[in-house]
């Protein structure tokens, strides 16, 4: 009995070691993804005093010049661009796109997801079946769709990606609205003749609150890729506006010339990206911790 207490001591501190391992690691990484994000919105906000020189100033004096240069910390490009300048100005690109991006879709998928799932029926079969449709379409492709309806640019890739997100964060809401609507509290609210959009404010949006920040924070880092996937093809920010996926499309040709050029606009996508999704799966961890 002695020695199967012993080995039930030892696998309980090995379990309990590992808990701790296993919770500092994720909250080293919260952490870092917080002070991140917190930095790229502060390069974003204060750019034009952050960023050493005009990120569209051309200098051919000094044209690909290496990282550590004396004055450009990240080198230059091929035009004789400040890479740093470049990429603190590009950050302004990529949350502008994720907020409003993101706001769009929100928008949309409120609407559609609370009609669908408070009124059901013809309604939830009709807009629901808009946002199969909408779904069978590869991301991508829909949103390269959209803007070449609509025209290049910043503006048109926002409001595409925002569309493009729309009918999931729709179909999140609906399922939400379809379980919370059944809840004792939202059916006493109804019997006594509350409106129904008293209803959704009060009790039905706050209950959710929750899933769609998840939702949102995911589908930030998916707006950021998505950008700089468009603006690399051609369709999203144009020059001379600076962008990630601009500079990274600039760097194609001088990739084993100057791997600076690519390196650091992919290294900004990459841990925007990550930072983004460490957040939105630290968050689902702590607002739903029955999810699993």
């Amino acid at each position: 009995m002695g020695g199967r207490t012993r080995a039930r001591i030892r696998a309980g501190r090995r379990v309990r070691m590992q808990t701790r391992v296993r919770t500092g690691a994720r909250t080293a990484l919260m952490t870092f993804s917080l002070v991140y994000i917190l930095l790229l919105i502060a390069a974003a906000t204060a750019a034009p005093w952050a960023a050493p020189y005009d990120p569209t100033a051309q200098n051919y004096a000094l044209r690909l010049a290496p990282p550590g240069t004396p004055g450009h910390l990240m080198g230059t490009d091929d035009l004789g661009r400040d890479v740093f300048s470049r990429i603190i100005f590009g950050s302004r690109s990529a949350l502008f796109v994720g907020v409003l991006s993101v706001s769009i879709a929100l928008g949309l998928g409120l609407v559609i997801g609370i009609t669908a799932g408070w009124f059901g029926g013809w309604a939830d079969n009709a807009l629901m079946l808009l946002m199969d449709g909408m779904l069978s379409f590869p991301a991508v492709l829909l949103a390269i769709t959209v803007v070449a309806m609509f025209g290049y640019g910043i503006g048109q890739v926002t409001a595409a990606i925002g569309l493009v997100f729309s009918p999931v964060l729709a179909r999140v809401i609906r399922a939400e609205t379809m379980v919370l609507k059944s809840e004792g509290y939202v059916e006493s609210a109804r019997s006594l003749g509350t409106p129904a959009p008293v209803i959704v404010l009060r009790h039905i949006l706050p209950n959710m609150a929750g899933k769609i920040i998840v939702q949102c924070s995911l589908f930030f880092a998916l707006a950021v890729v998505v950008e700089a996937g468009l603006s690399y093809l051609g369709l999203g920010s144009q020059p001379p506006r600076p962008s990630w996926g601009l500079m990274l499309k600039d760097a194609r040709n001088y990739v084993f010339r100057a791997a600076w050029l690519a390196v650091y606009p992919g290294l900004a996508v990459a841990m925007t990206v990550l930072s983004f999704n460490i957040l939105g799966d630290t968050l689902s961890d702590r607002l739903n911790p029955l999810s699993d």
